[in-house]
Parts: structure tokens; C-alpha cells; sequence
């Protein structure tokens, strides 16, 4: 049973939360104290949630949330308030609260908000739990704001069975986020069945899907049941969907449009009732131009995107990430590796990453192969990885007394790699970025335009 702590100090609403809660069915601690409030959550009292208000007397809601934030970072904040100002709203989401709600507000949209939450919280509490339970494959791993939003959008769609396609470059996740949406659903009792569409030829992926009757071609010496009908109650992720031929694309469109399929060879229509998330590597809405793939079937899988980030735009999750495969790969290979030194570290954290997490996780697989001490070595990355990451060097040039160094031409291209470094940690964000180089946000501004610096690189 999930626990929330109400806190609020109007004494009407806190009794008018408490019962809507509990009978959701919900455990409820309640106080109308923002300190009384920060000393339970300093004691160690587990909550999953808490619901505040802005404007306390004593302690006001955003102060709780960085008191909070400072012991049980994880807990998720939902603010209900009456006071609510765009500078407050963005601070709230600024400083990690989940949500915000203005009274008076819809009991049913609440009590969503509430359940979403929860839900966001439970993804978020397996990537804690990574150093005491055993490493299992089937995880999302991630805290970065982008995953983080991500974990949010997997709570709000996954109690329905709308149908959702992931797009993403090879590496990121797909299948692991629907796996999520799978297992946080209510049909985590049935199946999870993935097929990888751009494993089987048009014939063979018609026949996985849909099933055949006996004689129906040579070798159906026996009826066969298709994918659709043995994800009854579950999912069925569709892999690289986009590789499927136009002639199945069509019984596709028909399946998910009438929820009904028929065998090759069959003239009986089946009821089918399975989840279809579909994932792909491809640009649809080019493919779509290209004449390669329906508009139709593209719209009716597109009901829910969702967009998984390359890790090069979430480099601060490479320390999790780093920190799971080594959990990971102490169990599978028996090893004892504690860790990853500061310089080995920093290269993984500066390189590009085109095979994204798959990428990263076969780099630590390697070098804790080869690793004979008790952390991971620089020298142990792969020469490519090491290469790349130090292209920015930091060392004093050396030059001669004939030919001297243009000091401002280099000073002006160390600043320019420095900046863009800043606003790459900060995924663009310039006001971070400026924080991060300890300068004024017009300073910084000014030597962008110097510099002739536009946006973020690339990467």
C-alpha cells in the first residue's frame, strides 16, 4: 500500500484529500505543519508521495521540497494551491516536483495526477535499488531529466491500451520501455510477445503475426496460431516496424482497426485483444514522403509517441549507467571490480556514444574483462573511445621561438570549446551553462555572439 503525507494548512482541504485518499485506498499521514511535515520526512518515514501546499505560515512548500531534496531525494511533490503564479509554478518544477494543481481542481484529475505520480515513482525506485537487488536485464536505467520525463509519460499511458510507438537510434531502450508500459499496466499478467519486423521476410512475418491453417501453403502440416492471438490479455511490441512491406502493412492497419484478424488460408475472423506498441529506428513521417510507409497505419500506432533520447543527449546518465553494468558484469563474470577511476570516467562521459547505451554497456562488458585491478583503467576503454573523448585537449601548446603561437587564436578556441562543452552538459539549457562557467548569463550571451556560437553542437 502506497504512503502519502498531506500537508496543508487549511484544515477543510486536508480533511477533503485525506478522505478521497483513503478511499483509493491509500495510507495517509497528514499535518496542516510544513516543519512538523520536513521532521517526518528527515525521521525516515517512507513515503511515496507528498501532496502540499505552496503558502505555509511556518514553512512554505517550495523550502520543504529543498529540505526534502537534501535527505529522501526521491520523493515526488504534488502542489495544490490557490496562490499559484507562473514564477512559483516554474520554481516548483524547477527545483523536481512532479506536479501542480490550482483549487479548485477535478477530484477525477486529481486522483490521476495522484495515481500517475506513484507510478513514476515506482520506475524511478528501481534505478535505486540497483546496488542491493540482483541486475536483471528488463530495466530502465536513468535519472536525467529526459528519462525522468519519460518515466512520467510511462505512468500516464500505461493503465490504457492505446497503442504507442517508440521511435529512438539503435541502443537507446525501446523495447525496455515497453516493457515498462507492459509491466506497469493492468494487462502485466499476460504476455509480453516481441517480434523483431525486420527479422522475416514478407511471407514469414505475415504468418508470425497471423497465424495459418493446415495445407493453407507446403510445409502448414498443422493449424498455427499467429503472434495477435498469443498476446491475448498482453502486448505485442512490433520491433523496427518500419521495415514491414506494404502488403503487410495494409493487414496490419486492418487488424488494429477492427481488432479482428483471419489466418492464411482461414475464412473465420478471430477477436483479438493485445496491446500493439511498435518501435523504429526510421524516420516514418519521411518514409511516409518516400512512399515507403501508410500515413494511415502510421497515425493509427502514433496514438501515443514517444521519442527515447540518444544517450549523447542524457551524458549525465552515464554514471548510472556505468555504475549498473559493472553491478551487472560482476555477477555474470565473477568479478570483484569496484569501480572506475576519475580518467577513465571522464572519457566515457565526453564521448559521443553512436551505438548509445548498447554501445556503452559492450565498453564496460570489455574492459572489465581485461581489468586486473579493482577499478576500470583508462587503458582498459577501447583506443576509439579514448581517441575521441580527448579530442578536446586542455595541455599547453607547444611552439617554437621561430614560430611562435597566435594567443589569441588559440585562446578564443579554447574558450569556444569550453562553452560549448558547458552548454552540452547543460542540454542547451544557457542559463545552466552559464552557472556552470561561473559567469553572468549576459557575460556569457556576449561571448557567444563573439564567438559566433548559434546553438549546442551537435555532438
Amino acid at each position: 500500500m502506497e504512503h502519502i503525507l498531506i500537508v496543508d494548512d487549511e484544515p477543510s482541504m486536508l480533511e477533503f484529500i485525506e478522505y478521497m485518499l483513503r478511499k483509493d485506498g491509500y495510507e495517509i499521514t497528514k499535518t496542516h505543519e510544513g516543519r512538523e511535515a520536513l521532521e517526518l520526512i528527515q525521521a525516515g518515514c517512507n513515503y511515496d508521495l507528498v501532496i502540499s501546499d505552496l503558502r505555509m505560515p511556518d514553512l512554505d512548500g517550495l523550502e520543504l521540497l529543498k529540505a526534502a531534496r537534501k535527505g529522501e531525494g526521491d520523493i515526488p511533490f504534488i502542489y495544490v494551491t490557490a496562490y499559484a503564479t507562473s514564477e512559483t509554478a516554474i520554481e516548483a518544477l524547477k527545483l523536481g516536483a512532479f506536479d501542480y494543481v490550482t483549487k479548485p481542481f477535478q477530484v477525477e484529475e486529481f486522483r490521476n495526477l495522484v495515481k500517475n505520480a506513484l507510478m513514476a515513482h515506482s520506475l524511478k525506485r528501481k534505478v535505486k535499488v540497483l546496488e542491493s537487488e540482483r541486475i536483471q536485464d528488463n530495466q530502465l536505467i536513468g535519472i536525467s531529466p529526459l528519462m525522468l520525463e519519460i518515466y512520467k509519460l510511462i505512468g500516464t499511458i500505461a493503465p490504457t491500451d492505446s497503442t504507442v510507438l517508440i521511435s529512438g537510434e539503435s541502443g537507446t531502450g525501446k523495447e525496455l520501455v515497453a516493457r515498462a508500459i507492459h509491466d506497469a499496466g493492468h494487462r502485466r499478467q499476460g504476455p509480453f510477445i516481441s517480434l523483431n519486423c525486420g527479422a522475416f521476410p514478407e511471407t514469414l512475418l505475415e504468418s508470425e503475426l497471423f497465424g495459418y491453417m493446415k495445407g493453407s501453403f507446403t510445409g502448414a502440416v498443422n493449424d498455427k496460431k499467429g503472434l495477435f492471438q498469443m498476446a491475448v490479455g498482453g502486448t505485442l511490441f512490433l520491433d523496427e516496424v518500419g521495415e514491414m512491406s506494404p502488403a503487410v502493412q495494409v493487414k496490419l492497419l486492418r487488424a488494429l482497426q477492427e481488432k479482428k484478424i483471419r489466418r492464411i488460408g482461414g475464412t473465420e475472423e478471430i477477436a483479438i485483444d493485445a496491446r500493439v506498441i511498435a518501435a523504429t529506428n526510421r524516420n516514418l513521417e519521411q518514409e511516409i514522403e518516400n512512399g515507403n510507409f501508410r500515413e494511415d497505419l502510421y497515425y493509427r500506432l502514433a496514438v501515443i509517441p514517444i521519442r527515447i533520447p540518444p544517450l549523447r543527449e542524457r551524458k549525465s546518465d552515464v554514471v548510472t549507467l556505468v555504475r549498473h553494468f559493472i553491478n551487472k558484469y560482476n555477477q555474470r563474470l565473477h568479478r570483484e571490480i569496484r569501480g572506475i577511476t576519475e580518467a577513465a570516467l571522464s572519457c566515457l562521459e565526453q564521448y559521443h556514444w553512436p551505438g548509445n547505451v548498447r554501445e556503452l554497456e559492450n565498453v564496460v562488458e570489455r574492459a572489465m574483462t581485461l581489468e586486473s585491478t579493482d577499478f576500470i583503467q583508462v587503458d582498459r576503454l577501447p583506443e576509439n573511445v579514448r581517441r575521441k573523448a580527448g579530442a578536446r585537449d586542455n595541455s599547453i601548446p607547444l611552439f617554437s621561438l621561430r614560430e611562435g603561437l597566435d594567443l589569441e587564436a588559440y585562446l578564443q578556441k579554447t574558450e569556444r570549446q569550453l562553452i560549448e562543452r558547458a552548454l552540452e552538459l547543460a542540454q542547451g539549457n544557457q542559463t545552466r551553462a552559464a552557472e556552470i562557467l561561473k559567469l553572468s548569463y549576459r557575460s556569457l550571451r556576449h561571448r557567444m555572439k563573439t564567438l559566433n556560437i548559434h546553438k549546442p553542437p551537435s555532438s
